[in-house]
């Protein structure tokens, strides 16, 4: 935040633009499935305790934790019995393009529960989006990118 503030200082919002949290919860969901819930919720159970201290008690931030946990896996799911199972399973080549066209449909649907449940302005909205899309972007091209040197390291 502090270097969006740099870069954005007329930009009023709580929200990331770069925000690679939505990111961890794609892959996790991707990877895990439901398993990603009880992994994910103590380290954003305690971000929003770091945050907000006692405030984090409040219905709509605790809606707030509920939809962080819930809608990536949830998305996952749905994808799997309506149109195509992108989820990681042994034998099965990862669909890249799947797994960032569901994270989008995720930074839609979380970005639209997390600003009706806190009550945000419409600017939150693409803020919140733009940031979850930026953060699962740069995310997985960091990885893929440690990944590839790695793999090259390993293989001289």
């Amino acid at each position: 935040m502090p270097i969006q503030n740099m870069f954005f200082p007329d930009f009023h919002s709580s929200a990331s633009l770069l925000f690679l949290p939505h990111g961890v919860r794609v892959l996790s969901a991707w990877l895990l499935g439901w398993r990603s819930i009880p992994a994910l919720l103590p380290g954003v159970f305690f971000t929003y305790y770091y945050l907000a201290g006692e405030k984090t008690f409040m219905l709509s931030r605790l809606m707030g934790i509920s939809i962080a946990v819930l809608v990536a896996p949830l998305v996952f799911h749905i994808a799997a019995k309506l149109f195509y199972d992108a989820r990681s399973r042994p034998g099965h080549d990862p669909c890249w393009p799947c797994v960032m066209g569901l994270g989008v449909i995720a930074a839609v649907i979380g970005g639209i529960l997390t600003n009706l449940a806190f009550g945000s302005p419409p600017l939150d909205y693409f803020a919140f989006f733009i940031g979850d899309v930026a953060g699962l972007f740069f995310l997985m091209m960091a990885l893929m990118l440690t990944f590839r040197l790695w793999r090259t390291k390993t293989t001289r």
